[in-house]
């Protein structure tokens, strides 16, 4: 057998896998979104697979018309925006300092920060430190106890250091602080990092809930995943009630919370296609005067 063709089974096995993985991610997700686009009868006989039976959209209807969702989305999207950008701000600021070598204490703070990537003080602890700080029922006590992710801020100090000191050096020979250096040259030639990381912390911050869950007592601070979660911890309430004949609480049709789990989980997906390009460009541009 030719090397070409041995290189071409290779790429059509490799395909096939790829392939079949992006089916394992996507059925699931498929799913849900069929059961929230189907009537109750065949999601109750089990009916409903990939595609929708016996076409609705009323769950959607139901969701959009909950002004309690939209006001949980809307705060979601501030909570995540104003979230991101402080952990990312902070986050460049700490590791720019830690990629200079010449910075007094470098080890012993990166040691200390690698410390708490392994071990922390437990949720007591930070219950107790936000109660104290009077920030229980406030957007903070959702920003502030995880603003830093210390596993980011190593991969940034890592990309920190790839790129080349002599740019550093050109600009503070034509009298460039420090944070003018970050600013017109660091920050430009990372922008792959950065659009990666914003989407990490992003992420992060939309999926959140058990933070919210312990700090957050406000029905007008309760994030998406909170709504979410307590939307079905209700639901599954209301069945054992049934159940065990205590009372004639009103279950959730399955098409309603599939709707709100589609719901709160496709405007973060949005985000996903402005941000692709810079996963795939790592390339830094730039160049030094000989």
């Amino acid at each position: 057998m030719s090397e070409r063709a041995s290189n071409r089974i290779f790429d059509i096995f490799n395909v096939l896998i790829i392939t079949f993985v992006i089916l394992l991610c996507l059925m699931p997700f498929i799913h849900i979104i069929a059961i929230s686009l189907s009537s109750t009868r065949p999601i109750m006989s089990g009916l409903v697979t990939f595609f929708p039976r016996e076409f609705n959209i009323n769950a959607y209807t139901k969701v959009f018309s909950d002004m309690a969702m939209i006001r949980s989305l809307g705060f979601t999207i501030m909570l995540t925006v104003l979230a991101t950008v402080l952990s990312m701000v902070m986050t460049i600021a700490v590791a720019y300092s830690l990629s200079k070598k010449d910075l007094r204490g470098r080890k012993w703070f990166m040691l200390i920060i690698v410390i708490t990537m392994f071990f922390s003080g437990g949720i007591i602890p930070d219950y107790i430190l936000v109660r104290n700080l009077h920030l229980l029922d406030t957007v903070w006590a959702l920003v502030l106890p995880g603003l830093i992710s210390p596993f980011y801020m190593i991969i940034l100090i890592s990309f920190f250091n790839s790129i080349p000191k002599s740019l550093e050096e050109a600009a503070e020979i034509d009298g460039t602080t420090h944070l003018g250096t970050l600013l017109r040259i660091i920050l430009p030639l990372s922008l792959p990092s950065l659009a990666t990381l914003s989407l990490f912390y992003a992420v992060g911050r939309w999926n959140g809930f058990q933070d919210a869950l312990m700090y957050i007592n406000r029905p007008d601070l309760y994030p998406l995943q909170l709504k979410l979660y307590q939307m079905i911890q209700n639901n599954q309430v209301s069945e054992l009630m049934q159940q065990e004949g205590l009372g004639m609480a009103q279950l959730m049709p399955e098409s309603l919370k599939a709707a709100s789990v589609v719901f709160s989980t496709v405007p973060i997906l949005i985000v996903y296609p402005f941000l692709q390009r810079y996963f795939i460009s790592g390339m830094m541009v730039g160049a030094v005067k000989g």
